[in-house]
C-alpha cells in the first residue's frame, strides 16, 4: 500500500514537472519562430509581399493594405494659418505569406515586434501634412503584430498638423471641411493599393471637445492621383466642422450693438453740450475701430468680403454717422442763431421806421388837408363786367384754400429750430434703419448657411 502511494506521488510530481517544462518551452518557441521567419537569409524586408490576383488567390497582383485609425483628439483649428492639429492611433493591416508560422494549437496567437524595419512596410505618407511627430514616452508608441496566417498589423500613435483650406465668406456662420489624405509615395497601384477597412474605418473618441467648433460628421473616400510616373493609391477622410456661434455672439455681435446704441445717446443730449457730444461720438468711433481691427487681426487677409466684415462695417458707419449728425446739428444751430439775430434786427428797423412814418403822417394831417382832398382815390369796387376783376377773384380763391393737415409737419412744428428737428428725426431714423439692417443681415446669411448645409 505504501509502495502504491509512493508511485502515485512520483507520477504526479513528474506530471507537474513536465507541465512546467512545457510552458517554459512554449515561451522559448516564440524566439525560435521569430528566428525562423525573420532570421538572416530567410526574409528580405526590401521585397513587397505578393498580392491577390484577379481570382482572389495569391499571385502577382498588388499588395492590399487596409487602413483604419482612431481619432484621439483635435487640439486646435487655426483660421489664420488655415490648419488643424490632430492626434490619432494609425493602423495598417496587410497579408504577407512569408510570415506564416505554427501557432502550436492556438497557444501562440501572435508575435509582437517594436522594430518596424524588420518587416516590409507600406510607404504611406500624409499628403497635406505640415508637421508631425511620433510619441516616445515612456517607450515608442508603436507595435507590429504578426499572426499565424501571415497577417501583419502595424499600429502607431502620431500627432499631425495638417493644412485645411477654408472658405470664410460666411465667417462666423460657416462650416469648414478639413481633410486627412494618405497616399503611397513610391509604389504605384500596380504594386500597392490602399483600402479602407470594412465596418468602422474611422473611430472618434467619445466627448470630443473643441473650443470653437463641433465635429458634425466625417466621410471616407478615395483620392487616387495620376502623375507622370504613374497612378498612386490615395485615401482621404473629410471632417465636417461647424463653428460655434455663441462665442462670437457674446464677443463680437452684442458689443458692436451696444456701441451703436451708445452712439445714439448724443441725440438726446442738449445741442449746447458740445464737449459731451463730441467726446461720446469720438470715443464710440475709436472703440468700434479697435474692435474691428482686433477681429481682422485673427483672420487671414483674404480678398473677398466676409460676413463679419459686413457687420463691423455697417456698425462703424452708424457710429460715424452719429458723429456727423452732431456736426450737422451744430451747423444748423449756428444758422438758427444767425437767422434769429437777423430777424431781431429787422424788427428793430421796422419799429424805428414805423415811428418815423407816424410822425410824418401827423405832420401831413395837420398842415396839408387841402392837398389830401385833391387826391383822387380809385374806386375799391370794380364793375361786374370787368374781366380783370374776375381773374383776380379766382386767384384769391385759389390762394385762400385751406392747406391739408400733415401729421408729420404739424408734429415737427412743435420744435421751432432746425437743429432740434434734426435730433428728433435722428432719434427715430437711426434705430429704424439699424433694425432693418439686422433683419436683412440675419435673414441673408442664415439662409445661405442652410443652403450650403443642404
Amino acid at each position: 500500500m505504501i509502495t502504491y502511494t509512493l508511485i502515485l506521488f512520483l507520477v504526479s510530481l513528474l506530471h507537474v514537472t513536465i507541465s512546467t517544462n512545457v510552458k517554459i518551452n512554449f515561451r522559448e518557441k516564440e524566439k525560435e519562430v521569430l528566428d525562423q521567419i525573420l532570421g538572416p537569409g530567410r526574409y528580405d524586408a526590401r521585397i513587397r509581399p505578393a498580392g491577390a490576383n484577379g481570382t482572389g488567390h495569391i499571385g502577382d497582383g498588388p499588395a492590399l493594405v487596409h487602413i483604419n485609425f482612431f481619432l484621439r483628439s483635435i487640439s486646435k483649428i487655426d483660421d489664420y494659418k488655415m490648419e488643424y492639429s490632430v492626434q490619432l492611433t494609425f493602423r495598417e493591416q496587410w497579408q504577407d505569406e512569408r510570415l506564416k508560422f505554427n501557432d502550436f494549437g492556438g497557444r501562440l496567437k501572435y508575435l509582437t515586434l517594436t522594430e518596424a524595419n524588420r518587416v516590409w512596410m507600406p510607404d504611406l505618407f500624409f499628403s497635406n501634412e505640415k508637421e508631425g511627430h511620433f510619441h516616445n514616452i515612456i517607450m515608442p508608441n508603436v507595435y507590429i503584430r504578426i499572426h499565424p496566417q501571415g497577417s501583419v498589423l502595424y499600429s502607431i500613435r502620431i500627432s499631425l498638423t495638417l493644412s485645411c483650406p477654408m472658405n470664410l465668406k460666411l465667417y462666423p456662420l460657416d462650416r469648414q471641411i478639413c481633410s486627412l489624405r494618405m497616399a503611397s509615395y513610391g509604389w504605384t497601384t500596380d504594386d500597392l493599393v490602399f483600402l479602407w477597412k470594412e465596418g468602422d474605418p474611422v473611430q472618434v473618441v467619445k466627448n470630443l471637445h473643441l473650443p470653437r467648433f463641433t465635429l458634425e460628421k466625417f466621410l471616407t473616400d478615395y483620392c487616387n492621383s495620376k502623375t507622370n510616373t504613374g497612378e498612386y493609391s490615395c485615401l482621404k477622410v473629410d471632417l465636417l466642422f461647424k463653428r460655434e456661434f455663441s462665442y462670437y455672439l457674446i464677443q463680437i455681435y452684442i458689443p458692436c450693438c451696444m456701441l451703436v446704441i451708445v452712439s445714439w445717446v448724443s441725440f438726446w443730449l442738449d445741442q449746447g453740450a458740445v464737449p459731451a457730444r463730441v467726446s461720446l461720438g469720438v470715443t464710440t468711433l475709436l472703440t468700434m475701430a479697435t474692435q474691428t481691427s482686433g477681429i481682422n487681426a485673427s483672420l487671414p487677409p483674404v480678398s473677398y468680403t466676409k460676413a463679419i466684415d459686413v457687420w463691423t462695417g455697417v456698425c462703424l458707419t452708424f457710429v460715424f454717422g452719429a458723429l456727423l449728425e452732431f456736426a450737422l446739428v451744430n451747423y444748423a444751430s449756428r444758422s438758427d442763431m444767425h437767422r434769429e439775430n437777423m430777424k431781431k434786427q429787422r424788427m428793430q428797423c421796422e419799429m424805428e421806421h414805423g415811428a418815423s412814418l407816424d410822425a410824418t403822417s401827423d405832420f401831413i394831417d395837420t398842415e396839408s388837408n387841402a392837398t389830401f382832398a385833391m387826391v383822387k382815390l380809385k374806386p375799391l369796387v370794380h364793375h361786374p363786367g370787368d374781366p380783370m376783376s374776375l381773374e383776380k377773384v379766382r386767384q384769391c380763391e385759389i390762394h385762400m384754400q385751406p392747406e391739408r393737415p400733415n401729421c408729420c409737419r404739424s408734429w415737427l412744428s412743435k420744435f421751432p429750430t432746425r437743429s432740434k428737428r434734426i435730433d428728433v428725426i435722428s432719434r427715430i431714423t437711426f434705430p429704424l434703419v439699424f433694425a432693418l439692417f439686422n433683419v436683412i443681415y440675419w435673414s441673408t446669411y442664415l439662409f445661405r448657411e442652410e443652403a450650403e448645409e443642404s
